[in-house]
């Protein structure tokens, strides 16, 4: 598999980075007999939501992603962060021609 030209690697900037040092590594959470469970302190408080908001989530079959703002908002930040000349390129198959009819 081929990589995208260098000029086209997706770069990520703060505070849209997929980690942070403010971000414990890992912890358990309990799941009550109705679904329900409790989202960390540092993660309510990290995501502004201390008198509650919108999580979206995504279900990947083995993990379930969760992400602040809900669905919405992550579609759009993840739209504005791709530029015209970005598109332009993925559409044009990243200078392979064969990708590009994919």
């Amino acid at each position: 598999m081929r990589s995208p030209p260098r000029s086209y690697v997706y770069k990520v900037t703060p505070p849209h980075a997929l980690y942070d040092q403010g971000m414990a590594s890992t912890g358990d959470l309990r799941v009550s007999s109705r679904g329900q469970m409790s989202l960390p302190a540092a993660a309510r408080q990290r995501w502004h939501l201390s008198d509650g908001g919108e999580v979206g989530y995504l279900d990947l079959g083995d993990v379930l992603l969760l992400v602040p703002g809900g669905v919405g908002a992550l579609r759009r930040d993840l739209l504005d962060a791709v530029n015209d000349d970005d598109w332009r390129h993925a559409a044009l198959g990243f200078g392979d021609p064969e990708l590009a009819d994919e």
